[in-house]
């Protein structure tokens, strides 16, 4: 019994101490609201002290931070001042005014704030930088219950935020940091980005003009301020009537330097405000003004999978610029979103939102969090996939320049995408089918480029490729590709490994197939009427080379023997001729001959690039045109190829096709296929007629012997 009284006895005491606290809470509240109510002409304010030896105003202690520690300057502290500290510490923790038990006078407290001090200018105007603060920190702690939001609104309050956040914000930018200057932003910039959470909101932000404001404090130099505006501006870019204000302003500059040069939270949030903001055409036309591709490019080497999410979904953007896509490729672009569709990369996340940032930020906790944090492998495994998509997207629209697609083909991109069509089911179910829906949409396009589509037909059973051929050239609609994943996913076990298999197949990086001299070949480039072109590397050497191998049992070489030996050691000759003579920056250089097994093999320079004849498809499928600028620099080129083989050399090609010119890096023209090419000697002419027909001159026609094709 005396245990059972001890602990009714301990009850009685709890209780007690709860309700003595309770009332306690209720008396400051009732106290603070009181004082709040008085109006500022009639509040006595603290006077400012001021050193008599030095005559000037004496310095307060460091400011008070969310936390609400308290400042012990030598500002005469008003009763009211210490109330608002008060509150700031004892409700630091509260969330839901408007469920509180004192739910009322919370409200009127509120109002108080509102009317009496931050929308009285008199107030404003004649109060210690200190009051002012602990009054921004109590609207801050009050706001974060949505009610209260409306009821700032109600009164009128942005406007005069706005207005003050402005002033302040001058004065720091400016003039540097003045008293409180540091808190009194995050506080305001955390209040605007709550207010910019709720999408029915947001106008009243732009509506107050704080949105430009924000966009100037990201010049600051304080990390807590530059991190309250990013968030309060990544909260308004997520709706477009504000994007276009937002990206009225000139904003890009700044946005670039911090991913240049900041802390990595500071360039995660930065990239997500651009990749919301890139949605507007003069977004990304500014980061092309501001030569920012080279910049977003550095960062795809980071670990951080938010971080590098956010960047290529840039990337994706601005890429539909045709010469944003070149210059993509010429920064190494392509070879670094292929690098991390590859997988062979340890990535880290984290779990934090905007909310959760800024509510860190405001109470000054931000620094403190860990943005490498461990997720759960599933976790990884699911952000790893939303990665993987945003890559298959970029890649996308890359390769609508055929450029860029041919270099995917070369950095072994057909067979790092294909991977990813694979099913899994150990996989999220949704985000794994989204995955594939982008890996297939990406291989997909590359198949609309001609050259390509042998490498498919390898791929895929029939009735697959059927479904992969009827979605059409460039079709961007992901939904368009769900029926395909669909069909895959239900294919039976050995239908799957077979198809694993075919992908293995087109692997550039495997062991070479064979070895043709002392070349290892490496992948086959195409075939044509006389013979095949494969991508090779010496055994001694690590550049990579082209080189055709001709079957001399083709008719065209002779009907014997002795008419093939001799058509082989003229074309030996021609080619020896070529080799040592031909040293032009728009003609394919030559390096060896050699016979082997019935086959001729000539191994020459391998040209990263297409055909013309093959941009000439591609355009006319996605119903493009050359530019005028693009032809003459082209025509210029292959003018001065001609000029240096006819004038300089005296070589004659003989068969000039679209098919035989390459147009690589920045069109860079390059005359190939020099097998029919003949050195014409002084005073002689040539009278043989050799190439293609399609593009031989109606003269050199008529000199042909009649045959039923022509006749008819």
């Amino acid at each position: 019994m005396p245990d059972q009284d001890k602990k009714v006895k301990t009850t009685e005491k709890s209780t007690d101490k709860q309700q003595e606290i309770t009332i306690r809470d209720y008396s400051d509240l009732k106290r603070l609201r009181c004082l709040l109510n008085v109006q500022s002409s009639k509040q006595q304010l603290p006077a400012i002290n001021f050193d008599s030896a030095q005559n000037s105003m004496t310095k307060s202690e460091p400011a008070i931070r969310a936390g609400g520690h308290r400042a012990r300057g030598q500002w005469h502290e008003s009763t009211e001042a210490v109330e608002l500290e008060n509150f700031s510490i004892n409700y630091k923790n509260e969330r839901n005014f408007s469920k509180h038990p004192q739910h009322k006078l919370f409200q009127e407290i509120f109002t108080a704030l509102v009317k009496n001090r931050l929308i009285c200018r008199e107030w404003v105007n004649r109060a210690p930088s200190i009051h002012f603060l602990r009054v921004l920190i109590c609207l801050r702690l009050l706001m974060r219950d949505p009610s209260y939001q409306e009821i700032l609104h109600s009164l009128g309050g942005i406007e005069n935020l706005a207005q003050y956040m402005e002033i302040v914000a001058n004065e720091y930018l400016g003039y540097g940091e003045e008293q409180h200057t540091v808190d009194k932003l995050v506080n305001m910039t955390y209040i605007f980005q709550k207010l910019a959470a709720v999408k029915d909101q947001r106008e009243w932000v732009t509506t107050s003009g704080a949105h430009k404001t924000l966009v100037n404090l990201l010049g600051a130099r304080d990390t807590n301020v530059l991190l309250g505006s990013l968030l309060a501006l990544a909260s308004l870019a997520e709706s477009q009537e504000c994007r276009e204000k937002i990206s009225e302003l000139n904003i890009v500059e700044n946005l670039l330097m911090i991913l240049h040069e900041y802390d990595l939270l500071s360039k995660r949030l930065t990239a997500e405000l651009l990749r919301l903001l890139c949605a507007e055409p003069q977004v990304k036309e500014q980061v092309k003004l501001c030569e920012g591709i080279p910049v977003l490019l550095s960062l795809l080497h980071s670990d951080h999978l938010k971080l590098l999410w956010s960047i290529v979904w840039i990337l994706v953007q601005v890429c539909e610029d045709p010469e944003t896509s070149v210059e993509i490729r010429i920064w190494g672009g392509i070879k670094q979103l292929l690098h991390i569709l590859r997988g062979d990369r340890n990535f880290v996340s984290d779990r934090f939102s905007i909310g959760s940032l800024s509510s860190a930020n405001a109470a000054g906790r931000i620094q403190q969090l860990h943005l490498s944090e461990d997720l759960s492998p599933r976790e990884i495994q699911e952000n790893t996939f939303s990665l993987q998509a945003a890559c298959c997207a970029a890649l996308t629209e890359l390769v609508l320049n055929d450029t860029n697609a041919h270099q995917v083909v070369q950095e072994n991109g057909v067979y790092t995408i294909a991977k990813l069509i694979l099913p899994n089911k150990q996989k999220n179910a949704a985000k794994s089918n989204l995955l594939q829906c982008y890996a297939f949409r990406a291989l997909r396009f590359l198949f609309s480029m001609e050259r390509n589509r042998p490498l498919f037909k390898r791929l895929f059973p029939t009735d697959l490729f059927e479904i992969f051929i009827d979605i059409g050239h460039y079709v961007r609609d992901i939904s368009a590709y769900e029926e395909l994943v669909s069909k895959l996913n239900l294919l039976a076990e050995d239908e799957l490994k077979q198809i694993a298999e075919n992908i293995e197949s087109i692997n550039q990086n495997k062991a070479p197939s064979k070895y043709i001299g002392n070349y290892a070949i490496l992948d086959h480039l195409g075939s044509g009427a006389f013979g095949c072109v494969y991508k090779v590397r010496k055994r001694s050497g690590q550049n990579l080379l082209a080189m055709k191998e001709v079957n001399l049992h083709n008719a065209a070489f002779g009907k014997d023997k002795k008419d093939r030996d001799s058509s082989v050691r003229n074309i030996v000759s021609e080619l020896t001729i070529i080799k040592e003579q031909l040293y032009h920056p728009n003609i394919v250089r030559y390096y060896k001959t050699f016979l082997e097994n019935d086959r001729l093999y000539i191994v020459m320079e391998l040209i990263e690039g297409a055909p013309l004849g093959e941009h000439f498809s591609s355009l006319k499928e996605k119903h493009h045109h050359f530019t005028e600028e693009r032809l003459w620099k082209i025509f210029i080129q292959l003018c001065l190829a001609l000029r240096y083989l006819h004038k300089e050399k005296r070589i004659v090609h003989r068969d000039l096709t679209p098919n035989n010119i390459m147009l690589g890096d920045k069109d860079k023209v390059t005359v190939t296929d020099f097998g029919l090419a003949k050195q014409k000697q002084e005073n002689s002419k040539l009278t043989s007629v050799v190439g293609t027909i399609l593009y031989s001159c109606v003269q050199h026609l008529s000199l042909r012997s009649p045959s039923p094709a022509l006749a008819t």
